[in-house]
C-alpha cells in the first residue's frame, strides 16, 4: 500500500485548526450624541473665550481702532488728513532717538534677563526639597515691588548720599544723583531696574516648566551618562524653549511701552534726562503738551506696528505655539 500523501493531505488539519480570520466588531456610533456633545463643548468653549473677547474689543481693538481714525485726521481734527500725521511724527529728530534709547535699554537688559533667569531657574529646579522651595520665594520677593514702589528703591539705591553702596558710587566718582543718573548710564540703570522687577516672578515660571519634564527622560539622560550640566543644556533647555519665548516676547513688549521709571528720574533730575526718552514718552508730549492728537494717536499706531511685528518674530524663532498646530 502506497504512503504517500498529497501536501494538502498532510495539512488540513493544520488549515482546519486555524479560525478563519474575523475582523473585529464595529463600534457603533450615534450620530445624535456624538453631534450632542460637540455642540455643548463649543458652548462651553464660547462661554469660557468670550469675557476675554469682550475684553480685547473694549480694551485692545476698540483703542486700537480709534487711534488709527484720529491718526488720519488733520492738525486741526476737522477733516481728513491723510498720513500727514505719521510725516510729522516720522520727520521729528526724536523719533528716531527714543526708539534708539528703547533698543539700547533691550540690548542689555533682555541678555542679562534671559542669562540671569535661566540660570536661577535651573539652580532652584537643582536645589533638594525645602532649600529650593525657599529660594522660589526669595527671587520671588521683588517682584511684589512693582511700579512706584520698585523706582523709589531704586531711587533710595542710586542716592550717594542715602545709599547703601554709596561706596560704590564714591568709587566711580560720582556724588550726587544728578551725577549717577547722566544720560548715558540711563540704560544701565533701567536694565538694572528692570532685571530686579521682573527675575522673580519668571523664574517662578520657568521652574514651573522645569518642573513639567518628565522624570523618566532625565533618568533615561542620567543613565545615558550626561551629568548635570548636559541634563540642563541637552535636555532641559530645549525642553523650556517654548517659556523662554514667552519671557522674550512679553519682556519686548514691556521695553517698548517704558513710560513711567524715565518720566520720574527725568522730573527728578530736574530735567537732566530728556522727558522725551522713549516713544511712548513722545507721544505723552504730543497728546498733553502740544495738544496734539492725531500726532500723538501715529505714534502710538507705529509703536503697535513695531511691537507686534517684533513680536511676530519673536513667535516664530522660538516655536512657542508649535505645539498647537
Amino acid at each position: 500500500m502506497s504512503t504517500y500523501r498529497s501536501s494538502s493531505q498532510i495539512y488540513a488539519p493544520v488549515h482546519a485548526a486555524v479560525p478563519p480570520p474575523s475582523h473585529p466588531p464595529r463600534r457603533i456610533v450615534r450620530p445624535g450624541r456624538t453631534g450632542r456633545a460637540g455642540r455643548m463643548g463649543r458652548r462651553a468653549a464660547a462661554v469660557l473665550v468670550l469675557p476675554y473677547v469682550a475684553l480685547l474689543l473694549v480694551g485692545g481693538l476698540g483703542p486700537a481702532g480709534y487711534a488709527v481714525v484720529k491718526s488720519l485726521q488733520n492738525e486741526s481734527e476737522t477733516g481728513f488728513g491723510g498720513l500727514s500725521s505719521y510725516r510729522r511724527v516720522v520727520t521729528d529728530l526724536r523719533f528716531a532717538e527714543t526708539f534708539g534709547n528703547v533698543a539700547l535699554t533691550m540690548v542689555i537688559w533682555l541678555p542679562l534677563m534671559l542669562l540671569g533667569v535661566v540660570g536661577l531657574a535651573l539652580l532652584v529646579d537643582a536645589s533638594p526639597g525645602r532649600f529650593g522651595t525657599t529660594m522660589r520665594f526669595v527671587y520671588y520677593l521683588p517682584g511684589a515691588l512693582t511700579g512706584v514702589a520698585n523706582f523709589m528703591l531704586w531711587l533710595f539705591l542710586l542716592d550717594p548720599g542715602q545709599s547703601p553702596v554709596a561706596f560704590l558710587w564714591h568709587g566711580f566718582g560720582h556724588h550726587t544723583l544728578g551725577e549717577v543718573a547722566q544720560p548715558g548710564n540711563l540704560p544701565y540703570i533701567l536694565a538694572a531696574m528692570l532685571f530686579f522687577q521682573g527675575a522673580g516672578t519668571w523664574v517662578v515660571v520657568l521652574t514651573g516648566g522645569l518642573n513639567s519634564i518628565s522624570e523618566d527622560l532625565l533618568e533615561a539622560a542620567r543613565l545615558d551618562g550626561a551629568g548635570a550640566w548636559g541634563i540642563a543644556w541637552r535636555v532641559k533647555l530645549p525642553m523650556i524653549r517654548p517659556w523662554l519665548g514667552y519671557l522674550a516676547l512679553l519682556n519686548l513688549a514691556y521695553g517698548f511701552q517704558l513710560f513711567l521709571e524715565p518720566q520720574v528720574l527725568s522730573q527728578v533730575t530736574h530735567g537732566l534726562i530728556a522727558p522725551q526718552w522713549t516713544p511712548n514718552q513722545l507721544g505723552f508730549s504730543y497728546a498733553y503738551q502740544i495738544l496734539d492728537t492725531p500726532m500723538a494717536a501715529a505714534m502710538s499706531v507705529i509703536l503697535l506696528t513695531v511691537t507686534l511685528g517684533v513680536g511676530l518674530l519673536v513667535v516664530r524663532r522660538s516655536g512657542l505655539f508649535d505645539d498647537e498646530r
